[in-house]
């Protein structure tokens, strides 16, 4: 089998992972706090790992992560019925996960999607007793309808963490150098607690988070990554900024405020990268 194929097969598998990690994170978000969400976004923190696994796997071997996200299964009027939702997804990665170990004859990437194969036949069961726990525990969906002017803010900022997250991922998988890369991902993880913390505001408000990207940047030299890295933080903390003088709310305006400050220091440890790539 060629490079080639097996990389259309690993991203298929990327697709895969991404709808599991925003399913689960809609799911969690919308139950509000609790040890159920906590440990439905410990997998999906699991599902995260997969995707790096195989994204890093896909750039060994020549190609290019592909971040489309695949169908996710977002129907159910009530929480078992995500729960049922969430079995069933991991029922079609077990079912895929098991067709390409058969097909890809490079033992490493057959250990390696055992490996991920293992955790998802784990989180089936976990979803499994979901169905039945969630029930028993009258779990409801805390989301509203409220569409007001914080609610829009709030939507905003979950779509620009998210378009962020998957761009400062694909630009480490990219990156020239060991520094690059860390850096991309450690500020990926950071813009990720962002959209946590947008999402359960939001819902917490009577909203409904609303995680959609936009534009990715996909520069293949790391300089002009970085240029769209930098252009893009510059752009939102001037909106954060403006958007926190605008919410009345103290606890909010501090939020804000405190993701405005991270995003000024993403500036800053991209302005140094560029610098140092352009000596």
């Amino acid at each position: 089998m060629k490079n080639s194929e097996i990389v259309s097969l690993l991203n298929k598998d990327i697709e895969g992972e991404h709808a599991a990690i925003i399913q689960y994170l809609l799911h969690a978000y919308a139950m509000g706090e609790g040890e159920i969400a906590c440990e439905i976004e410990a997998i999906a923190r699991e599902e995260m790992r997969h995707l790096d696994w195989l994204a890093e796997k896909v750039v060994e071997l020549g190609g290019k992560p592909g971040f489309t996200r695949g169908k996710m299964r977002t129907g159910g009027k009530t929480v078992a019925q995500w729960m049922k939702n969430d079995v069933l997804a991991e029922e079609d990665a077990i079912t895929m996960y098991k067709d390409h170990i058969k097909i890809i004859k490079d033992t490493k990437i057959k250990r390696l999607l055992e490996r991920i194969l293992s955790d998802e036949q784990s989180h089936h069961g976990d979803f499994v007793h979901f169905v039945t726990k969630v029930a028993k525990e009258g779990l409801k969906d805390l989301r509203g309808g409220k569409k007001d002017k914080v609610a829009v803010i709030l939507n905003w900022g979950i779509e620009h963490e998210y378009t962020v997250v998957i761009q400062y991922l694909l630009h480490s998988y990219l990156a020239p150098n060991e520094e690059m890369k860390k850096e991309m991902q450690d500020q990926a993880i950071n813009e990720m607690q962002h959209l946590g913390w947008l999402a359960e505001e939001l819902v917490g408000g009577g909203g409904n988070p609303r995680i959609e990207h936009t534009g990715i940047d996909k520069s293949k030299k790391a300089v002009d990554m970085l240029k769209a890295d930098i252009k893009i933080e510059k752009e939102v903390a001037a909106e954060y900024d403006r958007a926190a003088k605008i919410v009345k709310d103290p606890k909010l305006k501090k939020l804000l405020n405190r993701i405005r400050d991270h995003e000024l220091y993403h500036v800053k440890v991209f302005g140094d990268l560029k610098k140092d790539l352009e000596k």
